[in-house]
């Protein structure tokens, strides 16, 4: 992270800063308002292995996709940056689901994992603002 060059644009980094720790220990009211469905009923079991071909692009101009836990259930709308963002060395909304392969998920489950769905989506966006305000 380049230096600031002036309090104005320090003071916007650490507004920003803020937000992402929010998102990240998952404390901000926008964790909390789902943007994907978990539509059907069913077993809740985790029978995929969770890679690329468990998910697919369901609209292209809004770039959102399902990702299915077995063969008729799905999580819906998952903004495929999401779905493809890389912390470290690995994809945080696929490695959560393939750690809980041959599991059922409850209740609680469900609504963690559209809560890391909102918190990388708004990671994504709180990072473009970052880089916008470092070529100010």
């Amino acid at each position: 992270m380049p230096y600031p060059e002036d309090k104005k644009i320090f003071w916007k980094l650490v507004k920003l800063g803020g937000e992402l720790r929010q998102i990240h220990l998952l404390e901000s009211p926008v964790v909390e308002k789902p943007i994907t469905k978990f539509p059907k009923d069913g077993s809740n079991e985790v029978t995929r292995s969770i890679q690329k071909k468990d998910f697919e692009i369901t609209n292209e101009k809004k770039n959102l996709g399902r990702l299915y836990i077995n063969d008729e259930q799905y999580f819906d709308n998952i903004p495929v940056t999401a779905w493809e963002f890389y912390i470290g060395g690995y994809q945080p909304a696929q490695k959560w689901l393939k750690d809980r392969k041959g599991r059922t998920l409850n209740y609680e489950d469900i609504a963690h994992y559209q809560k890391i769905i909102v918190a990388l989506n708004e990671t994504a966006r709180i990072m473009r603002e970052v880089d916008g305000v470092l070529i100010i």
